[in-house]
């Protein structure tokens, strides 16, 4: 099977069209569509139901895309490792974060570059939850959570502990409070994250064990536009230390300790258990 077919079919079921796909890859419409029906010839089974309007992947064809791109994945990563045999310092590293873990690679990063300066670094943006996932399937090599994969085929090691903190406008009544208990909350507005995690669900599970209400009347996408609306005293928020102590050191929030609940936030390095590292990535877990 020539692998340069299987990269013209991801192209097409990537883009959603073959023509968007022959702008990507510099061909003729013709061209590529001629390609996608040898390859149907080839596995004996139609890849695209053509009799919609909107491109759609049949079943057949949803198995090839996810074995391109495992093929995409195995050339890229041959490429690094050739690169890497002729100049150790070269080479590139992906690491998966969400936002908050996103934080606590910066200051890794710029000593790592220092080392490293012709290193390239992707740190590509995930769902917590997708990691260990894009992990197995050679997407990442290595990733930052707040929780410990169950997943034998990984690797995971803590590298620092953090907590949710309280955090409160200045002007917030219980702004200068030295700590208060769940049942002062029930009359605050939260400003809650509307990405669901393990720790966001202990909060609500504290709450209701206490039949204290948690009003969550606002839902914000980021961690960025959370702080900037408690800052405003529009509501009240719980979020992880290391995103809000900026702001705690500079008098823009107050963190108040809730005294009835503490809950640690530790942050685990993900890697494969069995898939040899790239030198840059091995490099970087002896940085860590």
């Amino acid at each position: 099977m020539d692998l340069n077919t299987l990269q013209i079919f991801r192209a097409v079921a990537d883009e959603g069209s073959f023509s968007r796909a022959a702008v990507r890859l510099g061909r003729t419409q013709p061209a590529v569509s001629l390609a996608v029906q040898r390859l149907e010839q080839e596995v004996g089974e139609p890849l695209v139901d053509r009799s919609t309007r909107k491109l759609t992947l049949t079943d057949a064809g949803a198995l090839v895309r996810d074995y391109a791109r495992q093929f995409d994945n195995l050339t890229e990563s041959m490429a690094v490792s050739l690169s890497e045999l002729r100049d150790h310092h070269a080479g590139q590293l992906i690491v998966g974060a969400n936002e908050s873990t996103a934080l606590y690679l910066l200051g890794h990063i710029a000593t790592y570059r220092q080392r490293y300066p012709r290193v390239r670094i992707l740190v590509r943006r995930s769902l917590s939850s997708n990691i260990p996932s894009e992990i197995l399937e050679g997407d990442l090599e290595l990733g930052v959570v707040s929780y410990q994969p169950s997943d034998e085929r990984l690797k995971s090691r803590e590298i620092y502990s953090d907590h949710l903190a309280f955090v409160v406008s200045p002007q917030h009544r219980l702004a200068r409070k030295k700590s208060v208990v769940i049942g002062d909350l029930g009359m605050e507005t939260f400003i809650a994250h509307n990405v669901i995690s393990p720790y966001r669900e202990r909060v609500v599970s504290e709450f209701q064990r206490r039949n204290v209400p948690l009003n969550r009347e606002i839902e914000m996408p980021t961690i960025e536009t959370i702080k900037k609306l408690v800052q405003q005293n529009q509501g009240v928020a719980f979020l992880p230390h290391m995103c809000v102590a900026p702001e705690i050191a500079q008098g823009l929030l107050n963190e108040v300790p809730v005294s009835d609940l503490h809950i640690e936030r530790k942050i685990y390095l993900v890697s494969p258990g069995q898939r040899r590292l790239s030198h840059a990535a091995r490099a970087f877990l002896g940085l860590l």
